[in-house]
């Protein structure tokens, strides 16, 4: 699997572990997110994630940042991108199983860093549910 991911200054601890797991597993990884913990703007490092899934270059993204709703905000305005902002395991299933979902935003502040991590692999790991889910995923994107 092909996965970019975005941080800011809040989400680089995070982003490293979040990139060494999904190595660890054989996914390949596109890093447009910050190394350092000197304040940036999160949209500059969320955007090219977004495009990312919009144009299809990759198939999911993984956005993360000190509340996590800059970055979820900034990613939904791409259109075909459906970012849920998850702060447990149980909204992370419940993201892809209903929402077909295709980035994750990972509120750094708000969560531990293994859970994190663990998020990162149930998000992965689920599947679209699609059924009576389908009809409202359709109705998502402004036309």
């Amino acid at each position: 699997m092909k996965i970019a991911i975005g941080n800011d200054h809040a989400g680089t601890a995070y982003k490293n572990a979040v990139v060494a797991y999904l190595e660890s597993v054989g996914h390949e990884v596109i890093n447009h997110g910050t190394d350092s913990t000197d304040s940036v703007d999160y949209p500059d490092f969320v955007h090219p994630v977004a495009r990312d899934v919009e144009n299809a270059r990759v198939d999911y993204g993984i956005i993360i940042c000190g509340s996590g709703n800059g970055a979820n905000m900034t990613a939904n305005k791409h259109q075909g991108v459906r970012s849920a902002l998850c702060w447990n395991s149980e909204i992370v299933s419940l993201a892809r199983q209903h929402n077909n979902a295709n980035v994750l935003s990972i509120p750094a502040r708000f969560t531990a860093l293994q859970q994190a991590v663990d998020m990162v692999k149930i998000f992965l790991e689920t599947e679209f549910e699609g059924g009576r889910h389908s009809k409202r995923v359709d109705k998502i994107a402004c036309q």
